[in-house]
């Protein structure tokens, strides 16, 4: 049975109660198992690490993924989802060597691999008991109970497959090459992995002088911003295509060499040097002078420093690459690299040796100025890479490593990434497809100790090398059992390195452990599968996304994936990333507790972030969307609850819905949110399958802001069933249905929300048409089908039409601050085009409802109203064209007159200065002229289509109606403020102060407008001291004290004739009824003897002895029944009752019946009578032709014809067509027609 929706909502604590409900029923294994036939969508989800809390970055990853697998799964497909574990790598070492105070290789030497890793093991899933609590709070379906982990033996030797088969194809090598590298973490990084945390910090900017052997009173000029990279120097680069100048320095009376373009780097004033001679050709000449000499090449550039580079081959991937180019180094010989692992320099360097190079920095610039070799020294502000999980400034050092090759395959890697479908596109061909041109091989190994070994024996002398591609093979090598693949393990002690793609491939929305293993199930691998759907942040492109296209186009020669989603990054508020340390933003749990997990889900999804932009969290963003699309949405479902229960109470109607065979509505707001909803589904459809979620959630958002703001506040009346009953079934019907199709298609942004609204309206489901299909919950139905016999683009054009007149005639209200509640006279609307006036006629009832006008006027005549057309320019579209020309023609379009532009508006060109221009090129405004004869009344606004004028000029009777409308609203907020809902009886009553003459005679004079909103009697004090007293306020209206009594029960007029109610309890059971005690002329009155004959009769009692008894008293003869009248009696076979409960009122529908044009001394009955409009027992109502019947009975009038009114004036006839039902407690006035005899 369908339950009432409460007016207040806690939308955590009911989120907490749909999680119960998935649990109970095991919602999420059961969607699996209703689909496991079904086609397979492939889906991996990559594995975050457990050694820290989840945070806004790993809830709008998670949400992304839990909403299209939720619409995969609703599409038709079947969707496993296995939650994963990142177990290996920095970030688990990075957490020990803080604990641990560890700073380096020797410290881990002292400890022993076999405790570092038992160190490592034993914090891998020190969070993973909040992780699943908090994923699961989210409201995402994931199986955290199949979850595969990266340090699982069988997910280790996966890996060592993929290396095994990249190994056997010839692209896995050793070299030396200059990498990030993280000193922190004492391993090298990838450049991927570098481009992941760049910061703008402070450098030091030194300009030093390398004396020439030749003569060294000439000396060329270097910048570096590494001082530290000094000591390391083997030679000078310059770019042989720029010019370079021997100057006199004049102030220090230095000889200096360097670019010409950059003397300005270092001299303010041309005064300040003289130039000796130019240089061009100077340097060709030292070429071939080996070490210690000026080479070049054409990466020395103009823009910074002096163009003179000093080289440091192996802390700089150019210097390294130039100085083998002119033989400096060779690729055999012995690293000139003093830098330890640490970043601290050795004992080669022994003016400085254990300092951190970038400490040492300070001290290197003050022995270059003690040798007189300093220039310049000052800070300089540049982008800098930190290590990505230690926060450090990386250095770049040269390091032996293992490469996988890439560079041979650029273009099969551009040729797979163009197969792939991104979202947004630009990631592809600009971020991403730029970066693949340039792709370097990829350095796989990493010196550390905790992750999946690089399956390599080699011997000292490189000559010897065996790759081991499985557990088996090892086992067969060295003779023992494998049960652990970790370093530690003595037949692994010879790795000496780990390998860094642990979860890129397999592990990450790669292939995780299981049946995915190719050394388990090689099938599986030969017959490779793309993964349909694939997720993670912009920075992460250039390493997961990067790192599974090379290994898929080198295994497979394939893309590794179809569709690919990137997010941007979730900042703090004040744009700084999220710290911590800093506090910088509120707990997601915390906001989940506040807002509950569908706001925030909302607020993330709904942002920049899904284009790959980032976003600045807000917590007042989560309240927002609470505040402005859930509890809006909340409230259209809680309305159409209210009156389906109203329909069941007062019209005692089910109502149960068959898409099958509703009926069509001719209403054209229905056809209007019917075609909406539907274009709607269509536009979903085609965009989540698309991935565009960024377009799909404002056009959801929308929706919901046309459901409730327009569809509900347009139709509430018929809703409520005030235009009669067929027309308030279409209504609802509608509404349903609009309701639950919204609710299937938010149900994967908004799992909780759409699961409690959709508990309560599958209710209201006809049973038939659901036949065979498992409805328990709203995440095993299907998406809704789109029914194009029901879109209706020509209605929804009408419709917006009107929405903008509307909306343009509210702006003149808020501009004016005229509140909605006073009517105006008159609202003209101005547009060229007939068929938009024609559409807005067809809607004028709701523009003047909404707008609260008493006229419409349309018009397409500008000049009646004193409307001109001006013009002005699209800056950004006529300026790219136009360049030059842009200025002169936009100065000749704002001084076209209105009449060109009329013709502009016909024709679609006009040709200004000799450019054609077009409608995409000009934007057109009205302007309104208020001095125009007869348009001072008005105030206009206007955009790209309609010109709308409001007559704001007061009008008494208008101020009247708006304060009845003022006294409205107060009534109503106080029935929110008692939590009433439509079918609660109330009395209201009013007390003006005597100053509020003026408001006592506003609400006397539309008391039958105000009850005809409220629906309650309303009556000047006193409050009768019998009535309840819900709430009594004291308020303030324009000027007057206006105290307001809501009192509960209706304070309708009772039966004219004395009754009671009976419950009688007899033979074992009980029935209830109703007796009038006396006629209509007040005689003829029951006693106790006539009230138990009667009870005999009707209520088929058949015990001889009888006993009335009112609460515990029993009734006797001597008693008058008449001072127990609206009591409640109870007829027993002698023994007294239990207590039961006393109704207030007549238990049976009854009317009251007045006698309108009748000699009173012709009625034999009187005048006034109360008829009840079925059996005493409730049972068999009256039709209108047993009411004519027993209304003259009641008068004692058979032999006259009469007629019934609602009101003493006549105006509104009783008529076959009006339910018996809606009469009751009503005052019926009966008219007696006239005769032959009268005349």
């Amino acid at each position: 049975m369908v339950q009432q929706v409460p007016e207040n909502i806690n939308f955590p604590a009911e989120e907490e109660k749909i999680l119960q409900f998935w649990s109970e029923f095991n919602c999420f294994q059961e969607c699996l198992k209703q689909s496991k036939h079904r086609p397979k969508y492939t889906f991996y989800d990559g594995p975050p690490f457990a050694t820290g809390l989840p945070h806004y970055g790993h809830i709008l990853a998670g949400t992304i993924k839990d909403i299209v697998t939720r619409y995969a799964h609703q599409s038709g497909f079947h969707v496993d989802r296995r939650f994963g574990w990142d177990c290996h790598g920095l970030p688990v070492e990075y957490e020990i060597d803080k604990t641990l105070g560890i700073r380096g290789p020797e410290d881990v030497a002292k400890m022993g691999i076999v405790e570092y890793n038992n160190q490592c093991r034993a914090i891998v899933m020190r969070y993973s008991t909040e992780w699943k609590s908090i994923v699961t709070r989210l409201g995402r379906w994931i199986d955290f109970d199949n979850d595969y982990k990266t340090l699982y033996p069988q997910f280790m030797e996966s890996v060592w497959w993929v290396f095994k088969q990249l190994y056997d194809k010839g692209l896995v090598y050793r070299g030396v090459k200059v990498m990030p590298f993280s000193t922190a973490c004492n391993t090298p990084l990838s450049n991927f992995e570098s481009h992941q945390n760049y910061k703008d910090v402070q450098d030091p900017s030194v300009f030093v002088t390398f004396p020439l052997e030749e003569d060294e009173n000439i000396s060329l000029v270097a910048w570096t911003t590494t001082p530290w990279t000094l000591p390391s120097n083997l030679a000078l680069c310059v770019n042989p295509d720029m010019q370079y100048v021997k100057i006199k320095d004049v102030v220090r009376g230095k000889l200096l060499i360097l670019m010409e373009a950059r003397l300005s780097a270092l001299y303010k004033l041309e005064s300040d040097y003289e130039i000796l001679e130019s240089l061009l050709t100077f340097f060709f000449q030292c070429k071939e002078n080996g070490a210690f000499t000026v080479l070049v090449d054409n990466y020395v550039r103009e823009e910074e420093g002096t163009g003179v580079v000093h080289q440091a081959p192996y802390f700089g991937a150019d210097d390294y690459r130039v100085c083998m180019d002119f033989g400096i180094i060779q690729k055999d010989s012995l690293p000139i690299c003093p830098v330890d692992a640490s970043g601290c320099f050795t004992a080669e360097v022994t003016d400085f040796m254990g300092q951190y190079v970038k400490d040492a920095d300070k001290n290197i610039i003050r022995t270059l100025k003690e040798h007189g070799r300093l220039l310049v020294a000052s800070t300089f502000t540049h982008s800098y890479p930190f290590c990505w999980r230690s926060d450090t400034p990386l250095i770049y050092k040269a390091v032996p490593s293992w490469f996988v090759r890439v560079e041979h395959m650029v273009d099969q890697l551009l040729r797979n990434n163009g197969l792939c479908y991104w979202v947004p596109e630009f990631v592809r061909e600009k971020r991403f497809g730029n970066w693949l041109k340039d792709a370097r091989d990829w350095a796989v190994s990493r010196n550390r100790y905790w992750g999946t070994p690089i399956p390599l024996w080699v011997s000292d002398d490189l000559e010897e090398v065996v790759c081991v591609g499985s557990m088996a093979e090892l086992e067969e090598l060295s003779g023992a059992k494998i049960s652990d693949l970790h370093r530690e393990r003595s037949v692994c002690e010879g790795f000496t390195s780990v390998l860094s793609f642990r979860e890129q491939f397999v592990g990450g929305p790669g292939r995780p452990s299981g049946p995915a293993l190719p050394c388990v199930n090689q099938c599986f691998f030969d017959a490779w599968t793309p993964f349909l759907f694939l997720l993670n942040y912009f920075l992460v492109v250039f390493s997961r996304f990067y790192t599974l296209l090379v290994l898929a186009t080198a295994l497979f020669g394939q893309p590794p994936f179809k569709n690919v989603i990137v997010n941007g990054l979730v900042l703090a508020s004040d744009g700084q990333k999220m710290s911590k340390r800093k506090k910088n933003y509120p707990d997601p749990l915390s906001v989940i507790h506040k807002y509950g997990a569908d706001a925030l889900r909302l607020y993330l999804i709904n942002s920049p972030v899904v284009r790959a932009e980032n976003l600045r969290f807000k917590e007042e963003g989560v309240r927002d969307v609470l505040k402005d699309v859930l509890l809006p949405w909340y409230n259209a479902y809680r309305f159409f609850i209210q009156n389906i229960l109203r329909l069941q109470k007062e019209e005692e109607m089910e109502f149960l819905y068959n898409e099958n065979t509703v009926k069509e509505s001719a209403n054209i707001t229905d056809r209007w949110v019917l075609s909406f909803m539907q274009s709607l589904v269509e536009f979903f459809k085609a965009e989540m399958a698309a991935y565009r979620l960024y377009t799909v959630v404002p056009r959801l958002v929308k929706f919901v802001d046309v459901l409730t703001n327009w569809y509900v506040r347009m139709n509430r009346r018929r809703l409520k069933g005030e235009n009669g009953m067929e027309d308030c079934v279409l209504a609802l019907e509608t509404l349903f249905s609009v309701l639950l199709s919204l609710c299937r298609l938010m149900a994967p942004y908004t799992p909780f929300l759409t699961e409690m609204m959709y508990q309560n309206l599958k209710m209201l489901i006809d049973p038939v048409s659901v036949q065979d299909k498992d409805t328990l919950s709203i995440h095993y139905l299907m998406l809704p089908h789109v029914r194009e016999e029901l879109i209706d683009k020509k209605t929804e054009s009408a419709v917006s039409r009107m929405q903008s007149v509307i909306e343009l005639g509210r702006v003149i209200r808020d501009r004016k601050t005229i509140p909605i509640k006073y009517p105006l006279k008159e609202i003209v609307v101005i547009h060229q085009d007939p068929e938009a006036l024609n559409d807005i006629k067809s809607l004028e009832m709701y523009i003047i409802e909404e707008l609260n006008v008493r006229k419409v006027t349309l018009s397409t005549d500008k000049s009646k109203y004193g409307i001109r057309l001006r013009a002005e320019p699209d800056h950004m579209v006529l300026g790219k064209r136009l360049k030059g020309a842009f200025k002169v023609v936009m100065t000749a379009i704002k001084q076209l007159s209105s009449e060109e532009l009329e013709q502009f508006q016909q024709r679609g060109t006009i040709v200004v200065e000799g450019h054609e221009l077009h409608e995409e090129d000009i934007r057109l405004m009205c302007t309104f002229d208020q001095a125009a004869s007869g348009t001072a009344q008005f105030e206009a606004h206007s955009d790209a289509q309609a010109l709308v004028l409001l007559d704001v000029t007061p009008d008494q009777s208008m101020v009247d109606e708006g304060m009845a409308r003022e006294v409205i609203n107060r009534i109503q907020k106080l029935r929110k403020k008692c939590n009433l809902v439509p079918t609660d009886e109330i009395t209201v009553y009013y007390k003006a102060k005597s100053e509020g003459e003026y408001l006592n005679n506003v609400i006397e004079s539309h008391t039958e407008f105000i009850f005809a909103t409220i629906k309650a009697p309303l009556k000047p004090y006193p409050v009768p001291t019998a009535d309840k007293i819900l709430i009594q306020e004291k308020t303030q209206l324009k000027g007057s004290d206006l105290e307001i009594t809501l009192t509960r029960g209706s304070s309708v007029p009772g039966p004219a004739c004395a009754y009671v109610n009976l419950n009688i309890c007899t033979n074992g059971s009980e029935q209830g009824g109703v007796l009038l005690l006396e006629n209509p002329k007040g005689d003829n009155r029951l006693d106790l003897l006539k009230l138990k004959s009667v009870v005999t009769s009707i209520f088929g009692v058949k015990t001889t002895r009888l006993a009335v008894f009112h609460g515990e008293t029993e009734i006797q003869n001597q008693t008058d029944l008449l001072s127990l009248s609206g009591k409640t009696l109870c007829v027993t076979a002698g023994s007294a009752p239990s207590l039961i409960d006393s109704p207030s009122a007549l238990l049976c529908q009854y009317v009251n019946l007045q006698l309108l044009d009748a000699d009173p001394q012709e009625c034999l009955m009187g005048t006034v009578g109360t008829l009840l409009l079925e059996n005493p027992l409730g049972q068999s109502g009256l039709t209108h032709q047993g009411l004519l019947y027993e209304a003259a009975k009641v008068f004692g009038l058979r032999s006259r014809k009469l007629k019934l009114f609602l009101n003493e004036t006549q105006t509104d006839e009783i008529t076959e067509e009006i339910p018996m039902k809606t009469l009751n407690t009503k005052t019926v006035y009966v008219s007696v027609l006239p005769t032959t005899a009268d005349f």
